[in-house]
């Protein structure tokens, strides 16, 4: 197991001088407390101590700590595949962990900046409807680059042109550039190849480079239905952006649209790896119901379990609504 553990904490950003410090290592809840979890147990296998300062957050002895990292050394290892996110290293503290002092547990993982179990999201396991009212078609997109998601709600997403629908409506322009573009590609004339991919780029699409192979690509901005998430110059924006983009990167999304709005965004519930993205943004308390829009009872009762949490942006007493922030910006009040 050392070795994976070594891999994942080498694989982690490691934590800044500037970060938003959560936790003993200086990490935060979105960032590295999961490879500084995974480093300790990987030291530990090695010389059998805990980490330094971890006393300072837990009540029991330094033989009982050993006791925990033996135990979640165990857990770790026969957890396949190993836990990445905060909320799975989170879950499997808590779980081998059981019967252990409340305030060992808990002190365990504000140690590495891990979720307490009370702002732990569990999520429903409910599908779609394979035809939900409304509906005006389905896409599945490629997979999503972090770089793509443009705020906490907003993402730039690709679909394959060899994708049913896509294939009917490719434009012939599109088409000639694209196979133009392959020939000079051939020929080593990259100039000239360079030059035709900027010109699918302005018709909407790009060849984009998946499993060593190119793929021509039709681009779409999707905007998540239900929901209204921060600005980015509010109050949780960035911290909106971050979360949407670790749930996304690297992974396909089901993407359902019933509307496009006025900036072109196709309003859309998005899926991924069967989690009802809007359903996480509401429940980490990043969103609000946005209930000008959207009248379903599940949305508005997600938002509801994280203000009595008060997770997220509903720490604060009285958090601005993003449709405020910008009427009063249009207004010039900023």
């Amino acid at each position: 197991m050392g070795n994976v553990l070594r891999l994942l904490y080498g694989q982690c950003c490691k934590p800044t001088a500037d970060s938003d410090a959560a936790g003993y290592h200086g990490v935060t809840v979105s960032t590295v407390g999961v490879s500084a979890l995974a480093q300790d147990l990987y030291n530990f296998e090695i010389t059998s101590q805990v980490p330094q300062g971890l006393s300072k957050h837990v009540v029991s002895s330094k033989k009982a700590q050993a006791n925990w990292y033996r135990k979640l050394s165990e857990a770790w290892r026969e957890t396949k595949p190993p836990p990445i996110t905060p909320e799975e290293a989170s879950r499997l503290v808590i779980l081998t962990l059981k019967g252990h002092q409340k305030a060992d547990v808990e002190g365990l993982l504000t140690f590495y900046g891990l979720p307490l179990p009370h702002i732990l999201v569990e999520l429903t396991s409910v599908a779609p409807p394979s035809r939900p009212q409304g509906l005006k078609f389905e896409l599945y997109t490629l997979p999503i680059d972090a770089k793509a998601v443009a705020d906490g709600d907003t993402i730039t997403a690709y679909v394959s042109t060899t994708d049913q629908r896509e294939s009917a409506i490719v434009p012939r322009e599109v088409e000639v550039a694209a196979v133009q573009r392959s020939k000079a590609r051939a020929k080593k004339n990259y100039n000239k190849a360079d030059e035709l991919h900027r010109k699918i780029i302005d018709l909407g699409y790009r060849v984009i480079p998946v499993q060593n192979q190119e793929v021509l690509a039709r681009k779409y901005r999707i905007r998540l239905r239900g929901i209204d998430t921060p600005e980015s110059k509010m109050d949780y924006g960035p911290k909106a952006k971050e979360v949407l983009a670790n749930i996304v990167r690297g992974n396909c999304l089901r993407v359902l649209v019933f509307d496009e709005d006025r900036y072109g965004r196709f309003v859309a519930d998005v899926y991924c790896d069967g989690i009802f993205v809007q359903e996480l943004m509401l429940k980490k308390g990043l969103a609000w119901h946005y209930k000008a829009y959207d009248q379903r009872p599940e949305l508005d009762k997600w938002e509801r379990e994280a203000r009595a949490k008060r997770i997220g942006l509903w720490a604060a007493s009285n958090p601005q609504m993003p449709w405020e922030w910008r009427k009063n910006k249009r207004e010039g009040r900023y």
